[in-house]
This record gives structure tokens, sequence and C-alpha cells, in this order.
């Protein structure tokens, strides 16, 4: 929590609102050093924060502007938390807390004068004595309740479960910082309790960390079971865990700072794939392109290419597809066009491509993506247009089905008639409809895609 106001404000009886804004970027969030200018814990960190003079809701974007430089078109709201209450009887103030997470596009930022230094940080860096009832220390000095404030808008096992806005990708990257995060928490615990004696309570049980983190894994696994990067993500970060993670010097068990360790480091290797699919996959962003629905990878490919022009399919119900040009329309020329309209914009356009996403690779080269993928490249190959599908490797399955979610039947019915209805959100697009799948590994064949899905299965042992 920060503000500007000074201290002599402090006569009000009521709490003080404030937003604190939390700036995500590759996994870890920004944080800044307050300066002299301020009246209230110069020299603390905390995240990026202000009165609530209007609305918090809005009040936010505003500090964001005003304290780094970032624009609202460089910046994603992910979720609003409920709000914290804190108290701090030292400067006799109270404070009401609005906390939220944005995903920030650069780590380039322009300090204002409230700030001295600015720095991105694991979350778990922050845990200290406010966290989960620990006593310890943070790595910085903070603002009262700073962890408190981020764990009201971390990702949770739920909020994964839930979000139907995201991609299988940034959600798998989300499942590891659960990982990371619920690891460092125990790590703070045990350096809270280093003096206990070995058999009182608080002593440290390195088995019990593990059957916490693997639990914490096994939720994630079935939170979203469909989606093969999640999977793979989660099972090779618990597998690198249980085999070159370090064990405790107590026990053969991997213990937190083991698990901790991974996730840090398949975040960063996440990323990095996901950079890399998109970054090859620029090798064939030319001329006229049609694509469909959301997909990081690809709208990061073609920003990074140099199409003619992108036809996008607007992908309902769930309109992906408008935000895809949306996004890309300061960029490239842009045309959006209903989905039925996919096969004869492919006959009439003279389109040179057709790049989609994946939501998940099955091992013989099938792709499992957004409804309306498998009619777009029927379609492509009636016309002779190539198909590429652009992913990291990460999301080819080790599984040979797959389990394909259902929307709302009210986004196709809503009325009163006895009719039965079916909304697949996913369809399976066979092998030879694609001509490529561009992936962090390169362009990759069936007989590839297996052999990487075998990597994949000995992962999943560590359960």
């Amino acid at each position: 929590m920060t503000t500007a106001r000074d201290t002599a404000d402090a006569t009000n009886d009521e709490p003080d609102h404030v937003v604190t804004a939390f700036l995500r970027n590759r996994g870890e969030i920004l944080v800044c050093k307050r300066s002299d200018a301020v009246g209230t814990y110069p020299g603390a960190w905390g995240g990026v924060s202000g009165f609530a003079e209007d609305e918090p809701d809005e009040q936010v974007w505003r500090e964001i502007d005003e304290e780094t430089g970032l624009t609202a078109d460089e910046m994603s709201l992910v979720r609003a938390g409920r709000p914290v209450s804190v108290s701090d009887p030292e400067i006799d103030r109270e404070w009401v807390v609005h906390p939220y997470l944005f995903d920030a596009a650069s780590r380039e930022i322009d300090l204002s004068e409230e700030h001295t230094e600015a720095a991105w940080i694991p979350p778990t860096a922050l845990a200290g004595d406010d966290a989960a009832g620990a006593s310890g220390t943070t790595e910085r000095e903070t603002v009262p309740k700073l962890w408190a404030t981020y764990e009201r808008v971390a990702p949770t096992v739920r909020s994964i479960a839930a979000d139907d806005d995201h991609g299988a990708a940034w959600l798998s990257i989300r499942a590891m910082e659960v990982l990371r995060d619920r690891a460092g928490l125990l790590l703070r615990e045990r350096a809270a309790t280093a003096d206990a004696e070995p058999d009182s309570e608080s002593a440290v049980d390195p088995d019990g960390e593990w059957d916490e983190l693997a639990a914490v894994g096994n939720r994630l696994l079935e939170s979203r079971p469909s989606m093969a990067v999640l999977r793979n993500r989660v099972n090779q970060v618990m597998a690198e865990a249980s085999t070159d993670g370090e064990a405790s010097a107590e026990t053969d068990t991997p213990d937190a700072g083991s698990v901790l360790e991974a996730a840090v480091d398949g975040i960063e290797r996440a990323v990095a794939a996901d950079a890399d699919a998109a970054g090859r996959a620029t090798e064939v962003v030319t001329g006229r392109l049609l694509t469909l629905s959301w997909s990081g990878t690809v709208h990061d490919a073609i920003l990074a290419g140099e199409p003619d022009r992108v036809f996008v399919a607007a992908s309902q119900p769930g309109r992906e597809g408008v935000a895809t040009a949306e996004t890309l329309a300061d960029a490239t020329a842009v045309t959006l066009c209903p989905d039925a309209a996919v096969a004869h914009v492919l006959a009439e356009e003279g389109i040179d491509a057709v790049l989609v996403g994946a939501d998940t690779i099955l091992p013989d080269g099938r792709v499992v993506n957004k409804t309306g993928t498998r009619a777009a490249t029927l379609a492509a190959a009636r016309e002779d247009v190539p198909v590429y599908a652009v992913a990291a490797s990460d999301k080819i399955s080790t599984r040979e089905t797959v389990n394909l979610e259902s929307g709302d039947r009210t986004d196709v019915y809503d009325g009163d008639a006895r009719i039965d209805v079916t909304n697949p959100t996913f369809d399976v697009t066979p092998a030879d409809c694609v001509t490529g799948i561009v992936t962090d590994r390169g362009i990759l064949e069936p007989a590839d895609t297996e052999r990487i899905a075998a990597e994949f299965r000995e992962n999943e042992t560590w359960s």
C-alpha cells in the first residue's frame, strides 16, 4: 500500500481507501521503493498505489500511468480482489486497500518522484510477518500487509479451474505460480521455526512439505484435465523437484525448496518456449492470413511478422476473435468476419495461409483447438491454402484421447421449446489437414509429436 497524501490528513476518523496494483510480467511482479516525497512509509517497498479519491476501478489505471508510465494499451487487468483492512497504530491510521493484478506487456517503466527504485521479483519475496501466520523477515521492508494484499489477487487452483477467458499456455504458467508461491511460503514457515525442538509441533516436517505440495500439484492437474500444456508443465515441475532437487538433510523426501526451484525454472522455460514458437512462426506470417479465436502465440507471431492483411473469424459464442482483431488493428490491416463466412473468405479473398493456435496437440499430430478450427482447415484444403498450428511443444498431450469441454447451452438457445443443444467449445483437426505444427522445437511431423509425448509421459511418474 502506498499513498502520496500527507500524514496531516490522519485526523479523519474514517479509514482511507487506497488502490494497490501488482503488475506482472514473466511470472514476476513489480515493486517500487517509496521516496521521501510521500507522507507515509518512506523507504518501504510496495506495489503501484494511491488514494482512491474516485472509484477504485478507475483510480488504479491513473496510478499505473502516473507512477510507471505504462499506458492502458500495455496493461491487461487480470482480476480485482476483495479489499484488505490495515490498521497501523504506530501512525494512528486505518486503511482499506483495494488490490488489483495486471499483466504488463513491458518491463520498461518510468518512475515518478514518489519512488526511488523498482524491481521485478517473485511474489514470495514479499511474504513475511503477515503471511499465513508465519513470522520472519522479507527480503525488502514493505508497507504493511503487502503479501496479504497480493494473496487477494494471486492465482489459485480455484481461479484456474474457473477461468474461461485465458488460453491454456497462460493458465499453465499460473499453475506453476501457484506451486511456486506455496513452496515459498512453506520455506518461510520453516525459517520461522528453525530453532524449534525436533519433536515439537512447530518443527519442520519435510515429508509434510512434499505431501502438501504434491496435493496442490494433483489439484492443479484435476482443475483443467483437458489442457495438456498445464499437465505437462506441472508434471515437469514436480518430477524435477522429486528427482533433481535437493532433499532435506533429515530425509530423502524432496522439500519445498526443491519445488520452489523447479517452479521458478519451469516458469522461465515456459515463457521462453511460447516466445520461441511465436518467433519461428514469423517465417510463415506473410501475405494475407486467416486466423480465429485467441492465441497469444499466434498474436505475437503476427505482430512480429509482416502480413498484408489478417482475416479473423469472430469465434462465437465467446467472440475471442474480436479481441484478437482489436489488438492487431493498430499493427496491421484487419478484417473481421462471421464464423460461417470462413469458407467463403478462403475461396474469395486470396488467403495465403491459415494460422491457428492449439489448445492441445495429440500424439498422432491431431490438433485440438477452438470450435471452428476443423471447418477452417477443411475449407483451406479445398482451396489449397496451407494451415499452420502454432504452439509450444509442451502442448503435446501424453494421451491418445481428449476430453473436449462444452459451453453453456444458453449460448446457443435459451428458449422454452424442447430442443436439445450441443455446444462444443473445442474440436479436433485431423493431422493430414495441418501443413505443419510450428513449435519452439521447430516444425514438427506426427512422428516428432509421438516422440515428445513419450518424453512427457516419463514426468507423470512423480505422483
